[in-house]
């Protein structure tokens, strides 16, 4: 990539900037949840309109595809540049002119970051066009938030067929990193995350003559103290997994045991193979403590997202193009994580790039992480995720 086009995608971000952060503060003003965002839906349309960028718009409910050509025939292979529309259900604590006027409902996780960033970069290409390297495809998706997750429906809805596509990239705000700095991971980068919700059926009665009851309290204690130990002894060498119980109610007293218990917790890992069979072995303990125990123990297994992969080689591009803008000292190899994304569908589809841009400012007060009321970003990462998102449509 040469020097010219740096400075120049570096020129527009900066000539943009006022605009763009304008637009973010319009999205974090009206968020909106997961598979309803139909008003950002018609923001985002409104914009790629007036830059006269062609797009398709409710694919998959809300979700919109833009294309910047340039020179290029349809046929030749697409960068999918991608972004996520919704919002969570957060009552948000900021006291800044563009907190939430939707209460209850706030981008807590940085959505909007991401929405205004990918226009920005789109407004970078189009003013570029007639020298992209690689032809664009813009990609907003609905419900990150909730399974079963944006991505898979705009898969399903053909996002990705639409024209030949070389890789995708996709990037996260990281409140535990000062702006400034990015981040990327090769390889395996987040967990596949699926709920697990027990219901334990006993037979309540007087705490004073169990014999005559089936404690779901006891049958579910059991469960819960055995269950990651049986789990543990099968684990595939090499193959990180977490499972956790974060949930455990049974409405007795202390003289009435209940009759039934609720358990909820998540099982999350980094294979998809052994993540099945995993998933088998849980019902296989939960079916074993059912016959231990004599309560009824029904496990419903709500299926959420694949482990996120990135593919090394257009990882490693990235980070390169990353370092000639940035300098080597703000750009980081980043840690394995054991959240998850629905990014990670489209890895499992194409080669695929998911990173990290710092937006943490203490000294601004700026400190809050994803999902907090107080969550809010240094403007200026707003300027350096453009330049990163613009750059994907050179070669290096």
């Amino acid at each position: 990539m040469n020097d010219k086009i740096i400075e120049r995608i570096k020129q527009l971000s900066e000539e943009f900037f006022d605009e763009i952060r304008e637009i973010r503060e319009h999205f974090h003003q009206y968020p909106e949840l997961s598979f309803v965002e139909f008003e950002t839906m018609k923001f985002v349309s409104q914009k790629l309109t007036e830059w006269n960028i062609p797009h398709e718009t409710e694919i998959a409910g809300t979700g919109i595809l833009g294309f910047i050509q340039g020179n290029h025939l349809k046929e030749i292979e697409h960068v999918v540049l991608r972004a996520d529309l919704d919002a969570l259900p957060i009552l948000e604590q900021n006291e800044k002119a563009y907190t939430s006027k939707n209460p209850g409902v706030m981008h807590a996780c940085g959505h909007d970051v991401h929405s205004s960033i990918l226009l920005g970069a789109a407004k970078i290409l189009k003013e570029l066009e007639n020298e992209l390297d690689y032809p664009v495809q813009l990609l907003f998706q609905p419900g990150e938030e909730k399974a079963p997750g944006g991505a898979s429906l705009m898969i399903a809805a053909g996002a990705l067929k639409k024209r030949p596509v070389k890789s995708i990239f996709g990037l996260h705000v990281f409140p535990e990193m000062e702006v400034g700095i990015v981040g990327f991971r090769e390889g395996l980068y987040m967990a596949s995350c699926d709920e697990l919700h027990f219901t334990v059926k006993g037979k309540g009665g007087h705490a004073a003559l169990p014999e005559n009851c089936i404690d779901p309290i006891q049958a579910g204690a059991k469960l819960v103290s055995g269950l990651k130990k049986y789990i543990e002894e099968r684990k595939k060498a090499g193959v990180p997994f977490i499972l956790s119980i974060g949930h455990f109610e049974a409405i007795g007293a202390t003289n009435i045991i209940p009759d039934s218990a609720e358990i909820k917790g998540t099982f999350r890992t980094m294979d998809e193979e052994w993540r099945a069979k995993a998933l088998n072995w849980i019902q296989e303990y939960s079916n074993k403590i059912q016959a231990e125990t004599g309560a009824i123990i029904d496990l419903n297994i709500v299926k959420g997202y694949p482990f996120l992969v990135n593919d090394e080689g257009t990882t490693k591009e990235q980070s390169t193009k990353a370092k000639q803008i940035l300098g080597d000292q703000n750009v980081k190899e980043l840690e394995l994580r054991m959240t998850a994304e629905d990014f990670s569908f489209y890895s499992h589809k194409v080669p695929a790039c998911f990173f990290r841009l710092g937006v943490r400012n203490e000294a601004k007060g700026i400190i809050f992480g994803v999902h907090h009321p107080k969550f809010d970003i240094d403007p200026n990462a707003l300027k350096i995720g453009m330049q990163m998102m613009a750059v994907t449509a050179f070669k290096l």
